[in-house]
């Protein structure tokens, strides 16, 4: 059979519709990749065994009135588009993992009378997948989701491969702590300007690798080197699972990709959700991974004085050794749930 899997604008849609789209071809059958053509999109497919499809389409919320106009009209032409993509490859159903990009596809299946199955990745469901959900055979989610949909599947957030062995090292016998600091592939400011200066604070011997983001890595290098802290720091990491397995703990935002892959391999989080999340998905994010016993939140409003308070607990009462004991398993065999869920679907 051929899935058209749509994914755009970030490795959060991005990563997961790969991994999915991955072990699909694994059992014989053909992608049509679609995306809006962003570098790391690009970067990302490279090299895979897919029909790489762009559409030009922009997000809706959040924007000006020009850039929503936009949008708009751009909705009539990506259908169709997707239409005559449709006829011209014979795809047989889509998957969209979440964002505007996956709104024409799935009006083109929809006209067409073709299966729609959405993934969504945070706790709280985005706009596209709120709108796509009534109409799909399946809602895979990576966290639970409290709707009416009879429909909905807690598949978990597919991962790569990578991330799917837990690290050999478990309970840290030493009195180096090692911490593992991510914005993401763009960095966070909040992160970048202020974690150097609470860790000058604590009184621990602590080892820090921080991805900052492009064009930050002068700065926040200079942080360091103010606050006589151990520190590597480079805008972006090829291989993140290998900080993760390095690290005692992990200091992040809490995008549902990240914090998915980093308790997967069994490290805990401190969390700082960005405050401006559409929906404050982020916190809510945050807190699922905090109820299951893998990490904490810090809400940026608590100040700076309350994040040394935290960071200095985790350490002293070596939490960090608890979360190691731990791996969230929700996640790890989510690729290939969704996809068998979707082959028997369309085998009926």
């Amino acid at each position: 059979m051929k899935i058209l899997v749509s994914a755009a604008k970030t490795g959060g849609h991005i990563f997961p519709a790969i991994a999915v789209a991955d072990d699909l071809i694994k059992n014989g059958h053909e992608i049509v990749f679609l995306g809006s053509g962003e570098k790391i999109e690009i970067d990302a497919v490279s090299g895979k065994n897919f029909n790489h499809q762009i559409i030009k389409m922009d997000g809706f919320r959040g924007k000006n009135v020009i850039l929503k106009i936009r949008s708009l009209i751009l909705i009539p032409l990506g259908i169709i588009n997707v239409m005559n993509l449709i006829r011209k490859e014979k795809i047989d159903a889509m998957v969209g993992f979440g964002g505007f990009i996956t709104v024409p596809p799935a009006i083109a299946f929809k006209i067409m009378r073709k299966p729609i199955f959405t993934h969504e990745q945070n706790s709280i469901q985005g706009s596209a997948n709120k709108i796509l959900s009534k109409y799909s055979a399946f809602n895979f989610l990576g966290f639970p989701i409290k709707n009416s949909l009879k429909n909905n599947i807690l598949s978990g957030n597919p991962i790569r491969n990578v991330f799917c062995k837990k690290p050999t090292q478990d309970v840290s016998s030493n009195n180096d702590i090692n911490i593992y600091v991510t914005g993401g592939s763009q960095g966070a400011e909040y992160l970048n300007k202020n974690l150097p200066r609470v860790f000058g604070q604590i009184n621990y011997k602590i080892n820090i690798k921080h991805q900052c983001g492009l064009g930050k890595l002068s700065d926040v290098k200079n942080f360091y080197q103010k606050a006589n802290i151990n520190s590597e720091v480079q805008e972006f990491y090829k291989n993140p699972q290998s900080l993760i397995e390095w690290s005692d703990f992990v200091i992040t935002r809490s995008g549902a990709l990240s914090i998915s892959e980093i308790s997967s391999m069994g490290r805990g989080m401190v969390m700082i959700p960005l405050p401006s999340s559409i929906d404050n998905h982020q916190f809510y994010n945050a807190k699922y991974i905090e109820n299951i016993g893998m990490g904490i939140v810090h809400s940026q409003e608590d100040g700076l004085s309350d994040l040394e308070i935290k960071l200095s607990q985790v350490i002293d009462e070596k939490i960090y050794n608890n979360w190691k004991t731990k791996t969230n398993l929700e996640h790890l065999n989510a690729a290939s749930l969704i996809s068998s869920k979707i082959i028997e679907y369309l085998s009926k």
